[in-house]
């Protein structure tokens, strides 16, 4: 049973984490855990852009940003992967830094020594050359750098059908076994 962490940053596009956190409550019997840490802007942006309060009712743990005890601060936990969604540029700037500052850049930190899944959710455009230098810094360290850039291949009717192409990728990234459009098949 795969054990994941999950941050949710003030960046625009609290549509795929709305997205992620239903399909993980789906594939549930996959998870053996799934943890959230909010970043102090993640909730005003969820509430101006999607209109509610929902993030109060999934049934995951939540853990204070900067509550170090988290187990998934830790390399002895046993967490496979910490998935940020939406990830902004300064939550990816200072994991890119080596600034633990807060919970979800300590997370990732643990992560990246650990060879572990570090899965960045980037929601940004353009990007500027710090961007893509923080990009590149945390792929040349382990982590994985997915850009919330939906696919159409699949014809999706719904935003939310276009946030999941985004967050299908996501969940293969992070091992689990997601149904969805696949290239081909």
């Amino acid at each position: 049973m795969i054990k994941i962490a999950i941050a949710v940053t003030g960046a625009s596009g609290s549509i795929y984490a709305k997205v992620l956190l239903e399909q993980l409550q789906r594939l549930e019997l996959q998870l053996g855990e799934v943890s959230i840490v909010w970043s102090d802007n993640a909730h005003t942006v969820w509430q101006h852009e999607l209109g509610n309060k929902d993030y109060e009712q999934f049934p995951f743990k939540v853990w204070g940003k900067n509550d170090f005890f988290a187990p998934f601060a830790s390399g002895s936990s046993s967490y496979s992967a910490l998935i940020i969604c939406p990830c902004s540029m300064g939550t990816l700037g200072r994991i890119a830094g080596g600034i633990s500052n807060d919970l979800v850049s300590r997370a990732a930190d643990v992560m990246l020594k650990e060879r572990r899944k570090l899965i960045c959710v980037v929601r940004e455009t353009p990007y500027n050359l710090i961007h893509l230098r923080n990009m590149t810094a945390i792929t040349e360290a382990g982590g994985i750098i997915c850009p919330a850039t939906p696919s159409f291949y699949s014809n999706p009717k719904t935003i939310d059908d276009v946030a999941y192409t985004v967050i299908h990728r996501v969940l293969q990234l992070a091992g689990l076994k997601a149904e969805g459009y696949r290239w081909g098949e």
